[in-house]
This record gives C-alpha cells, sequence and structure tokens, in this order.
C-alpha cells in the first residue's frame, strides 16, 4: 500500500502527456489558417463533431472535485449522490430538446448576450462581471487547489506548487489554440477519465472481494458492498425524527430525501447545464441536430459517472469499516485517494493520468469560457469597440494567461480557504447562492414572453438575498420548525435547514416576485424571443437516445429506491 508513485507510474502519465499534447498541436495547426478568426477561436465556428461537443462537455463537467468530492460523499451518504449525476442526463435531455433551439435560433453566442438581447444592457453586464469573478475566483481557484491537492498526496506530498504550476501550464497550452484545440483534446481527456477511473474501480472491487475472502472478482466484491453496507444503496435519505443520531441528520442536510427532488437538485442541475458559458459554449457554434446529438451523447456518458467517481467511496467505506483502511487523510475526501493505494505499479500512474485528464480537460474549458465572456461581452463593448478579429484573438489569449495566473496565486497558500471545507462544497457553496436567481431569469426568459428586464434585476438580486436569508439567517430567526421547513441541529450547536430545501425556497418566491413585476410591466415586451413549436421537434433517433436514457434511469431507481 506504498502512495509514492514509481518509474512505471511515471511513465505511463508521461505517454499521456506527450500523447494529448502531440495531438493538440495537430489539431492547432489544421485550423492555424483560422487562428484570427474570432468565432473560429471562441466557438470553433460550427467544426465540432456530436462525439467531441458530448465528449467535451464530460470532460469540463468531470474535474478533481467530481474524483475526490463525490468519492467523499460516496464514503458519507452512498449511492444517493449519484443523483446528480443520473438527473444530470435528464437535465441535458432538457437542454437539448428546449433551451439549444432558443440559443440557436437567436444566434446567441455568451450568456451575456443572451441577457442584452432578451432584457437589456446593464442585466449582461452585471451578469458578465459576476460570471468572471465566479469563474476565476472559486470553479478555477478550486479545480486548480484541489486537483494539485490530489495528484501532490499520490507524488508523495512534497510538490504541491509544483504540480499546481504544471497543471496550469499544460492547460494554458490546450486553451491558448482555441476551443476547437480544447474540445477535440476533450476526447482524448475523458477517454483517460473514464478507463482511467473504470479501472480505479474495478481494482476496488476486487480488493474488497479479496479481502471479504470471495475472490478477486469485481461482481462478488460488489455484492459485499450491498451486504456490508446496505444503508449505503439506498437512494433516498429517510427524513430524521426525534430518535435519529445525529450522523443521520447530517446526511438529511446533505441530500434532503424526496425534498431533494422538489427543486433543489434540478435548479443546480439545468442552472449549470443550460445557463452556464462553461458548458453550454460547446454547443453554441453547432447546427440544431449536432448540438442536440452530442448534449444527448454526454447525458449517456453520465449514466457511467456514479460508477467511477462515486463507487470508489462506498468500497472506501467498507474497508475502512472492516480495518482495511488506515486513517483517511482529510476525512471523506480522503477516501479516492486512499484506495488508490491498492493499485499495483503502472496502474497507478494510468489513475493519476485520469484525474490530470479531468484537471486540466476543466481548467482548459473554464478558461476558455472566461476568455469568451470577456473579450466579447466586456472588452469589444466597453472597452476596444473597434477591436477586429485578430486583435479580439489576441486579447482573449491575454485573457486566458491573467485567468490561470489570478488563479495560481490566489491558490499558492489556499488564500481563499479551499482547502478549509473541501472544494467539492466550496463550489456548491458560493455557487449556490446565485443559481436560483440566475435560472429564474433565464427560464422566464426563454419561456414567458411578458418577463421584463427589471424583473431579471429584481430576481438575480433577490434571489441571491433570499438564499442567503434561508441558509444563514432564517433558523435563527424563525426557529428551528416552521411551515414551510423543518432545521436541524448541524452538530454546531445551530440548527441548519437542509441546503437543497433553501434553493426550492429561494427560486419558488424569485419566480413569484419577477411574475408579479412583469404583470405590472407592457403586455408586449417587443424584446422577447419569438418561439414556435418547430424549433422543439425531434428526429427519432434523436427520441430513441432520449427513450434509453431514460428507462436506464428508471431501471436504477427502481433498483436502488
Amino acid at each position: 500500500m506504498n502512495q509514492n508513485l514509481a518509474v512505471a507510474d511515471y511513465a505511463v502519465f508521461i505517454i499521456y502527456f506527450i500523447v494529448v499534447s502531440v495531438y493538440g498541436y495537430t489539431v492547432y495547426r489544421k485550423r492555424k489558417q483560422d487562428e484570427h478568426d474570432a468565432k473560429a477561436y471562441f466557438l470553433a465556428e460550427g467544426n465540432l463533431t456530436w462525439w467531441a461537443i458530448g465528449a467535451s462537455l464530460i470532460a469540463s463537467n468531470i474535474s478533481a472535485e467530481q474524483f475526490i468530492g463525490m468519492s467523499g460523499e460516496g464514503f458519507f451518504l452512498g449511492i444517493a449522490v449519484a443523483a446528480y449525476e443520473w438527473l444530470a442526463a435528464v437535465a441535458l435531455i432538457i437542454v437539448a430538446v428546449w433551451f439549444i433551439p432558443v440559443y440557436l435560433k437567436n444566434k446567441i453566442y455568451t450568456m451575456p448576450q443572451f441577457l442584452k438581447t432578451r432584457y437589456n444592457e446593464s442585466t449582461a453586464l452585471i451578469m458578465a462581471v459576476f460570471w468572471l469573478f465566479l469563474y476565476v475566483f472559486v470553479n478555477l481557484t478550486s479545480i486548480l487547489y484541489l486537483g494539485a491537492v490530489a495528484i501532490n498526496g499520490l507524488a508523495g506530498g512534497e510538490y504541491l506548487h509544483v504540480i499546481m504550476v504544471g497543471l496550469a501550464v499544460f492547460a494554458l497550452f490546450i486553451s491558448l489554440g482555441g476551443m476547437k484545440v480544447v474540445a477535440y483534446t476533450d476526447v482524448i481527456q475523458v477517454a483517460v477519465l473514464i478507463i482511467g477511473g473504470l479501472v480505479t474501480s474495478y481494482i476496488a472491487l476486487t480488493t474488497v472481494g479479496q479481502y471479504f475472502g470471495v475472490g478477486e472478482n469485481a461482481i462478488a466484491g460488489f455484492k459485499v458492498l450491498m451486504r456490508e453496507a446496505p444503508e449505503h444503496f439506498k437512494m433516498i435519505i429517510p427524513k430524521p425524527t426525534a430518535n435519529s443520531s445525529q450522523l443521520e441528520i447530517d446526511k438529511y442536510l446533505t441530500f434532503p430525501g424526496l425534498m431533494s427532488y422538489l427543486a433543489g437538485i434540478w435548479i443546480i442541475n439545468l442552472n449549470y447545464w443550460g445557463c452556464n458559458q462553461y458548458i453550454t459554449q460547446r454547443a453554441l457554434g453547432a447546427d440544431l441536430q449536432t448540438a442536440r446529438t452530442g448534449i444527448l451523447f454526454a447525458g449517456m456518458l453520465k449514466l457511467l459517472m456514479p460508477l467511477i467517481v462515486m463507487l470508489p467511496g462506498i468500497a472506501a467505506y467498507v474497508l475502512y469499516k472492516d480495518g482495511h483502511l488506515p486513517q483517511l487523510v482529510g476525512g471523506k475526501d480522503g477516501a479516492y485517494s486512499a484506495v488508490l493505494t491498492f493499485l499495483p505499479t503502472g496502474l497507478k500512474g494510468l489513475s493519476v493520468a485520469a484525474l490530470t485528464a479531468a484537471i486540466v480537460a476543466s481548467l482548459a474549458g473554464k478558461v476558455n469560457s472566461i476568455s469568451t465572456i470577456y473579450t466579447l461581452d466586456i472588452h469589444k463593448k466597453y472597452i476596444q469597440k473597434e477591436a477586429g478579429e485578430k486583435q479580439q484573438v489576441n486579447i482573449g489569449r491575454l485573457a486566458v494567461f491573467a485567468a490561470m495566473l489570478l488563479a495560481v496565486l490566489f491558490t499558492w497558500n489556499d488564500i481563499l480557504g479551499i482547502g478549509g471545507v473541501g472544494g467539492f462544497t466550496y463550489i456548491q457553496k458560493y455557487t449556490g447562492f446565485i443559481s436560483p436567481g440566475v435560472f429564474a431569469m433565464f427560464f422566464l426568459g426563454m419561456f414567458w414572453k411578458r418577463t421584463t428586464g427589471t424583473a431579471a434585476i429584481v430576481g438575480v438580486i433577490l434571489g441571491f438575498v433570499l438564499s442567503v436569508l434561508f441558509n444563514e439567517y432564517a433558523p435563527m430567526l424563525f426557529g428551528n420548525e416552521t411551515l414551510l421547513y423543518t432545521a436541524y441541529p448541524n452538530g454546531k450547536g445551530a440548527f441548519e435547514i437542509p441546503f437543497h430545501i433553501c434553493m426550492g425556497l429561494s427560486f419558488f418566491f424569485t419566480m413569484l416576485a419577477m411574475i408579479l413585476i412583469s404583470f405590472a410591466g407592457p403586455k408586449v415586451n417587443p424584446k422577447a424571443f419569438e418561439i414556435d413549436s418547430e424549433m422543439f421537434k425531434v428526429k427519432p433517433q434523436t427520441t430513441v437516445l432520449i427513450v434509453i436514457t431514460l428507462l436506464i434511469i428508471v431501471a436504477l431507481y427502481v433498483k436502488f429506491w
């Protein structure tokens, strides 16, 4: 169970690095004639295939916070955390069928552009600045920090800053080539992270089988997990009672059973997959059918993710409970790294490559989105209005470099305190406060013509204020029980409302306020998008993909309910 990497592990990692770098440079050389075309640089202007879009979506989504954080939640909660991934597949179907047609028909290339076109310039500018701060100081920093910590733990624990800089430079190398290079190298990245992740899960299951005397058999090992930790194979966390332990209460606070499915988890997924420049940018340069197929392909890949990022955490729980694992470093978030100690030489290098692929793909995708928003929605409109195509590309590259430099500086000594709460929690905490207002603003803007610009501004501000109120102050103001919710002791001498319930309440009251304000405005809104039923029709092959995905999800829920 030696955690340090051997020569063979480094060799596997170096091979991965060379393959990705050479392939990325080859893609860049092929599109060099378009390197001064801004739309080709930022959006790959219609050149991405459906499989490149789908793979890039997954590669950008799965990063160290999924490998480390969701394995930790698997250790703590069990299979319930898979709802984030399986319902993401449903969210991707909704985005493919209803959201993307609206964006493409109205020639939307960035999310601030959507807000300017649908509402007004003030709303667009406010959100553009907010997204830049969120992407740089929350998403980019946490991905970089948590990724460096994870790899550093496997490399011996003495190279944190070297690894941090190495990840940043590798991501810069890919992202400076533009969206097409990012997307096509993501195809290799997602292949590496899926293969490496599956290998890790397989070794974890065979290790469980070995220690429990059923042989080195993955299926037998899975049956051992279900036998030794039956509570970890329930999708619905039961609501606490007066006799519940603090552990049961803590689980419910993290994932409040059926209440999660009423609003919270849908807001998280639909806002992330449908109203997020970082994600939608992959599809905004393609035609409708290509974009739809790519998004649905990503949805099918999402069904695999719990096997890769959650199952090792459950295996670690069973091994830890039975005394076969040492004390976890970093609590539950140390579960994934602990499982990696069982990997043989060479395969450990593959797992590090998988982690690196997830981290670098997310970093590259994130800085490309930062570059796109800054260049097209701020610099071109307010600083250098006459900037030509070549200048926009150069500005975009400078923005890439500046964003990555800021991320490195702010994670160098963990200035933002990411390590104190864990990267996964850090991201959820700070993005969750704004998600209800942003999603309400986008949802009503797309599908209700009377929504006004005033309602949009009020909505995004009110959504944030209400999120803070329900998360931080409601238990103190109203006590631990009201008609709206029940708060539970969080083990720190205070009461807390489950986070998903807070999001649902914030979203409901934000939507209500926006509807009332819009009713007070004009009956005919000249900035409303034109929508017709033809936009939402899907081809038979698309319907087949949707039905297959939904049937798999239903079968999984029936099995683990």
